[in-house]
């Protein structure tokens, strides 16, 4: 009784998969995805008594087989299980002698007796990629792509004597994304939850749980094999149909078309939802339209008008090249290799030897695919080469876009030579020898990682509020160059080295930039004193050293965002957690004020880049400066194209467009209260994006008659003139304790009058000019606001006087307010 009680205490408590049922089952299929869920069965404690695979392909043995004979399961490959529509003989007894009490049969491509089917006790359970009855047949993934269905999934079915009509066991089914390839979805979903479905049904069906649910014949669908000749794009749909028959096809059989009396077929399809970029026109045989191969893609165009975007193109001799350079394909010419790149291209044939184990010689024409290499073996590829040729980072990408050896061993070649880079960043710069030194001030807007002149070509003067004159001018974004970056953006977090990036690597990018940030400390504070009229002393140390520190600090949180567990009190208290994985949002859109141009630019991006988002900003109109040559920073750090976009222009335009925009999924903006309530409302209506406001406010300084007068004094004047009272938590309004209200007046003014006001750039300079000229004129018209409400003006209250009318200072301004109330 004892014994007994220990046993029932343990089946309790520990819940282990030994006391449950399990069963004898023979494995009839091949691929990873049969491997694991060999592996997985195993595991769970069933037995495999039988794995029933393919031959060896080129030598090679499928995965399955791998796994079960390191295992010692016995292993069959039968290159058929029929001739003639009968069973042959040898193969059936084969099968029988395992003793299987239940055929699993997953990803299988050959076709099975039924006399094999049915002779397990349990029958057969079979895995299909798609949810039965629709998309019965072969390809159901690809033509639940083509369909344009807005569901995917899969379904454990009873074999029967149909194809795929056997009844339901169970079915999983998710969301299928606007731009999933086959790929996209059989990783994400199908694969994963698929093989946890294979191992669930097996076990339902070990304890006499598992459903037999009648398919029913209403919507029921059968599409054959999709094969090469059957792939050809009809171009008189949709763009978001042609979008579907490309993605549906990708990678196999691919979607193709004939351009120049060539077969060229389509990768890496996604629907164009912002403007059309610029392009060179590319006539396409039945096309409506000419595509236009641009820099991120060759763009095709529906009957309807729409566009979506293509980015990989694949020739008949096999060759893949990125769209964006069909126009350049055939202009790489071959390099002589030195002696360090012969012994380099020597290690790389070797590592292509032990991964191509049937080919007996590695010559120039091998190719890597039609030798019978997978998907698995480009990831071993690329990580050999890395670990045996000095570290050398290359891209699976790499290894299909140039497939044979001597072409590949040109792309490595290119890339050691740093060949393969982008193009040096090219800045049309303006100079000014100001402040002992020269300074080189970018002006034009800085989209997917290069300076480029708005759209329409229209440009605005930004001023130098020092003595009123031009520095530069600068481009004025449009509508479409916002889109444009909200484009480039997007595509670098879903499509880019930035998404892919891992945290600490963000990290290292961002202590980078912060680096350059303060060596360039100087000339960033000059082009703030300049575009801003900030004192150069109080730049250097607040506007720039903080946005370094802004920088490192935030560089030490990119690895270190983590998830939460939450307890949840539900059958079994405080066994059952919740999780909460914390994920970059995507595209960010940041808009910033005047009056620290650089450190608002700090608090916002720094944040943002290292939980993972990319970024469009848009500088205030008269500070635009800095916000540019920061950009020019970030391609020195090595940050990846589109992942920092600044736009400068006007909030109407450029602003109000960003929060309106759809594929922007957050908007962080500092200003006025006026704008913020429009802010807000256009993320509501456009697409309910987050929205973070920063508006404005009066903040008072109350100072009480027991306070330390002189310090008082000093903390009163510091709290109403620091940074010029361009300031966000500038004491709006002084509230004095009447006992004290005259002498603290009179010591103010008397410190006021020690003030100098002049040249930012002088360093004895204490206040330098107002922002811009608006903002001087609404100064001025508060002080005649105050003496008209009955406020007395001790000191100041005008523009200082210069030799150029035009310079915008202003001396300090002191009200005696000649009400009862005790203010200053």
């Amino acid at each position: 009784m004892l014994w007994q009680g220990n046993q029932a205490l343990r089946r309790f408590s520990t819940g282990q998969v030994y006391f449950k049922n399990k069963l004898k089952v023979a494995l009839i299929g091949q691929s990873l995805f049969g491997q694991e869920v060999y592996s997985h069965l195993c595991k769970e404690g069933h037995r495999v008594v039988g794995v029933f695979t393919v031959p060896d392909k080129d030598g090679k043995a499928d995965p399955l087989a791998l796994a079960a004979e390191k295992n010692g399961t016995p292993v069959f490959k039968f290159p058929r299980w029929r001739v003639k529509g009968k069973t042959i003989k040898e193969v059936v007894e084969a099968y029988r002698s395992v003793g299987a009490e239940l055929n699993v049969l997953p990803f299988c491509t050959q076709f099975i007796p039924m006399d094999v089917i049915d002779s397990p006790k349990h029958g057969s359970i079979i895995y299909h990629p798609s949810i039965l009855p629709r998309h019965r047949g072969a390809s159901a993934i690809n033509w639940t792509l083509i369909m344009g269905d807005k569901k995917a999934g899969f379904s454990v079915f009873w074999a029967d004597d149909g194809l795929d009509t056997g009844p339901i066991l169970l079915q999983r089914s998710c969301d299928v994304e606007p731009n999933d390839t086959v790929d996209a979805l059989y990783n994400r979903f199908l694969f994963p939850e698929g093989i946890k479905a294979m191992v669930e049904a097996v076990q339902l069906i070990a304890d006499g749980k598992a459903a037999r649910m009648p398919q029913s014949e209403e919507a029921a669908t059968y599409e054959g094999i999709q094969k090469k000749e059957n792939a050809e794009i009809s171009w008189d749909q949709s763009a978001e149909a042609l979008h579907n028959w490309i993605r549906g096809h990708d990678k196999v059989p691919g979607a193709w078309t004939e351009i120049n009396g060539q077969v060229v077929t389509f990768y890496g399809s996604s629907l164009l939802n912002s403007s059309i970029p610029p392009g060179e026109p590319l006539e396409i045989k039945g096309a409506r339209k000419p595509g236009l191969v641009t820099k991120s893609g060759l763009v095709l165009f529906g009957n309807d008008g729409k566009a979506l975007m293509v980015r990989n193109l694949q020739f008949e001799d096999g060759k893949m090249i990125p769209a964006s350079q069909y126009f350049s394909a055939g202009e790489t010419s071959v390099v002589e290799l030195t002696a360090e790149e012969v012994k380099v291209a020597e290690t790389i044939k070797v590592i292509w030897a032990g991964i191509l184990s049937n080919v007996p010689i590695i010559e120039d024409s091998t190719d890597f695919f039609k030798s019978g290499a997978s998907s698995m073996d480009v990831v071993r590829l690329v990580e050999e080469i890395r670990q045996k040729c000095g570290g050398l980072q290359l891209q699976n990408e790499d290894v299909y876009m140039a497939t044979k050896f001597e072409d590949f061993i040109q792309k490595v070649v290119r890339k050691l030579r740093g060949e393969d880079q982008e193009a040096e960043l090219v800045v049309d710069y303006v100079s000014k020898e100001v402040n002992e030194m020269t300074v080189k001030m970018p002006h034009q807007c800085f989209i997917n990682g290069r300076f480029t002149d708005a759209d329409d070509g229209k440009t605005y003067d930004t001023i130098n509020p020092t003595d009123g004159s031009t520095i530069c001018k600068v481009s004025y974004a449009s509508l479409v160059d916002v889109d444009k970056a909200v484009a480039a953006a997007k595509d670098a977090f879903e499509n880019g080295e930035w998404g892919r990036m891992n945290a600490r690597e963000r990290g290292i990018l961002m202590y980078r930039l912060a680096d350059l940030l303060e060596e360039n400390q100087e000339e960033l504070a000059t082009i703030e004193a300049l575009d801003s009229g900030a004192v150069y002393t109080l730049a250097l140390k607040t506007h720039i050293g903080m946005s370094v520190q802004t920088f490192r600090y935030f560089a030490g949180w990119c690895d270190k965002i983590q998830g939460t567990t939450i307890p949840i009190n539900q059958a079994r208290p405080n066994r059952n957690l919740t999780f909460t994985r914390k994920e970059p949002l995507g595209v960010c859109a940041i808009i910033i004020p005047w009056n620290y141009p650089l450190m608002m630019l700090a608090w916002k991006s720094a944040a943002c880049l290292a939980a993972g988002n990319t970024l469009v900003l848009k500088p205030a109109q008269v500070t635009p400066l800095t916000a540019l040559k920061f950009a020019e920073l970030s391609v020195k750090a090595g940050f990846p194209k589109g992942v920092i976009n600044i736009i400068p222009g006007s909030g109407g335009i450029a602003g109000q467009r960003l929060s309106e925009h759809p594929d922007i999924r957050k908007l962080g903006f500092t200003g006025s209260t006026l704008i913020g309530k429009q802010i807000m409302k256009s993320c509501a209506m456009s697409n309910l994006k987050k929205v973070s406001l920063e508006l404005g406010g009066k903040s008072p300084l109350i100072i009480f008659s027991d306070c330390e007068l002189d310090k008082a004094v000093r903390m009163g004047m510091g709290a109403v003139f620091f940074n010029k009272g361009e300031n966000c938590i500038a004491a709006g309004r002084l509230f004095v304790e009447e006992s004290i209200h005259d002498e603290f007046v009179t010591r103010v003014v008397e410190e006021i009058k020690k003030m100098k006001i002049g040249d930012p750039l002088d360093r004895s300079t204490d206040h330098g000019p107002q922002n811009h000229k608006a903002h001087l004129e609404k100064l001025l018209q508060y002080c005649e606001a105050g003496v008209k409400e009955g406020a007395t003006l001790v000191y100041g209250g005008r523009q200082v006087q210069r030799p150029d009318p035009a310079w915008p200072l202003r001396s300090c301004d002191t009200f005696n307010n000649s009400s009862s109330e005790p203010q200053l």
